[in-house]
């Protein structure tokens, strides 16, 4: 999967929370919405007050946040995981579990996502 592939499957998948999600497509997805927030950050600082958080930055969050969501929900089911562990990064230290079943390979069985 390319870049521009996984960037115009997560937004066209971007309320589907069920299925899976390969490495390729999770990872351009991140890679897309960091691209995206440097931008707006540069954008922010041309045209509104350092100490304020700018409207373009607002958008990129508002725009990103539901695929971001749904795409992690269908990695994680890549690997046989429940979609709920997302939850898990709230305590902080779970984004390291979390990062660690998104770099694994996908499980070629079948299983419970598919």
């Amino acid at each position: 999967m390319t870049f521009f592939q996984a960037i115009n499957s997560c937004l066209s998948k971007y309320t589907i929370f069920h299925g899976k999600a390969k490495r390729p497509e999770y990872w351009y997805w991140r890679l897309f919405e960091l691209l995206l927030a440097l931008i707006s950050i540069q954008l922010d600082k041309v045209f509104f007050d350092l100490k304020e958080i700018g409207s373009f930055s607002l958008f990129v969050f508002f725009f990103t946040f539901l695929p971001g969501i749904a795409v992690s929900v269908r990695r994680l089911h890549d690997v046989n995981k429940s979609g709920w562990w997302l939850l898990i990064s709230l305590t902080g230290i779970g984004n390291f579990l979390l990062l660690y079943w998104f770099l694994l390979p996908s499980d070629l069985k079948k299983n419970n996502y598919n």
